[in-house]
């Protein structure tokens, strides 16, 4: 694993795979991002490290790390959209007060309050299971008459 002095720059950037983000557009955001130069979408991600490049002393170019979007999710409408928009607010702001905005590493992200507000109508991890679980037993169910 690879060790860095604190101050080190670090150069990031993001691999081809975007098969997560692929997934989380709708046919219409695809759509008016190619029709809309200049379009935005809120998506909320999750990045992975998956090669880096260390550099020797000698060297003057700064260490770089690629990353990957394995789970991303798309808002998908203007409730949604106004959701992430107020955690990543909510984020800036807790990053602002901790003077962290311009720290190297995980810096402080205290944000549990902000994001409990913005999902509260949304479902939750056993929501979504009862659910899938639910159309799993009705598709289970089906009795099939032949005449």
């Amino acid at each position: 694993m690879p060790k860095l002095d604190k101050d080190a720059a670090v150069e990031v950037k993001l691999d081809g795979a975007a098969a997560a983000l692929e997934g989380a557009l709708t046919d219409e955001v695809r759509r008016g991002l190619f029709e809309h130069p200049g379009m935005c979408v809120l998506v909320i991600a999750e990045l992975q490290s998956v090669t880096y490049t260390g550099h020797a002393e000698t060297e003057d170019k700064p260490a770089q790390v690629k990353l990957r979007m394995r789970l991303v999710e798309a808002a998908r409408d203007d409730e949604q959209t106004r959701l992430v928009a107020e955690v990543m607010r909510a984020m800036y702001r807790r990053r602002k007060m901790d003077d962290t905005l311009d720290e190297i590493g995980p810096g402080a992200a205290v944000v549990e309050d902000a994001v409990s507000q913005a999902l509260a109508g949304h479902p939750t991890e056993t929501e979504f299971e009862v659910h899938e679980q639910r159309k799993r037993s009705r598709r289970g169910s089906r009795v099939e008459q032949h005449g």
